[in-house]
């Protein structure tokens, strides 16, 4: 088996035949409160030859328990798979979150998980983690588990940033704020989208500012807006700095689906076709709808001269 690896459920997972330190959690956005759980887990296994895991859900239990508003998430799952992957686990297990599992009651969990995972050693997990049926589980319970079953359990304290706990509900708020350097605190990283770029309108390119739209359609939306950017590609070493604009475009039509246009500030050897990442790294206005072309140009000219002097472009 090559690691790390990734696998759709538990039934799947096979792993190699060492004990398995696993970290369970939603893990949306990969914040740095989910980190320490993580990197708990990958300490521990590293100083006893064992096998670090994370288990991690989708959908979000919500979409199950109130289809009509589920909790919108920050990535999507192969993006949270790719940066759980990246913190130095040996598997990522991604559960699907469903009545079966919603109905496991939280004194039975440990022995459903061991069931699956026979080779599980212990268990990590933050300390307001809560499970099983009616999420009536926490660590509590699942120490109470644990000394029948031979496991260890090990709670991370949560993490926090200015007096307030690090959560992604608190990330969330600011991402649709457009609070995007707040939130990039809270993630340990900066927000993100990745996807293909496709051919656009070329109205970009007919007032002088050609972009890269980018096939990308997240569950929660970030606010409508400007935004200083980095594009970052498998052609260039180096992240390319941008100005891009996430919205309805209502001075050139009255779009129904938000779009992400990325304008790179130099030469752009990005083309329709490639993969890219744009890091969303600052706020600079909010999107509005302009009497005209010329003035929308205008703007634009002023959005891209303000995020040049961010990178000291001249």
């Amino acid at each position: 088996m090559n690691l790390p690896a990734q696998f759709d459920r538990l039934e799947n997972a096979t792993l190699p035949s060492q004990p398995v330190h696993l970290a369970i959690g939603m893990f949306d956005g990969v914040h740095l409160g989910h980190r320490a759980v993580i990197e708990s887990a990958v300490q521990s296994a590293r100083r006893s030859g064992g096998l670090a895991a994370v288990l991690t859900f989708w959908p979000h239990p919500s979409a199950l328990f109130r289809p009509e508003n589920p909790t919108r998430l920050i990535q999507d799952a192969p993006a949270k798979v790719r940066m759980l992957l990246g913190l130095g686990v040996d598997a990522v297990i991604t559960q699907p979150f469903t009545r079966e599992l919603a109905g496991v009651a939280a004194s039975e969990f440990l022995a459903w998980l061991r069931q699956r995972l026979p080779r599980l050693a212990a268990v990590y997990v933050g300390e307001n983690f809560r499970f099983g049926r009616g999420r009536q589980g926490d660590v509590a319970q699942l120490l109470a588990s644990a000394r029948g079953l031979g496991l260890s359990v090990f709670s991370a304290p949560r993490v926090n940033l200015d007096g307030e706990p690090i959560s992604s509900t608190r990330i969330r708020g600011l991402l649709e704020a457009g609070e995007i350097a707040a939130a990039n605190e809270l993630l340990g990283y900066s927000y993100f989208s990745a996807g293909v770029v496709t051919p656009g309108k070329r109205l970009g390119r007919g007032i002088g500012f050609p972009t890269l739209n980018l096939a990308w359609s997240p569950e929660l939306r970030p606010r409508y807006g400007v935004y200083v950017a980095r594009v970052v590609t498998e052609k260039s070493r180096t992240p390319l700095p941008a100005v891009a604009n996430y919205g309805l475009r209502p001075t050139v039509e009255q779009a129904t689906a938000p779009r992400l246009e990325t304008h790179v500030l130099g030469e752009c050897p990005v083309e329709a076709g490639d993969v890219i990442m744009v890091e969303w790294l600052r706020f600079l206005r909010p999107e509005m709808k302009f009497g005209g072309i010329e003035e929308l140009r205008a703007q634009i000219a002023k959005d891209r001269d303000t995020a040049a002097k961010d990178f000291s472009l001249r």
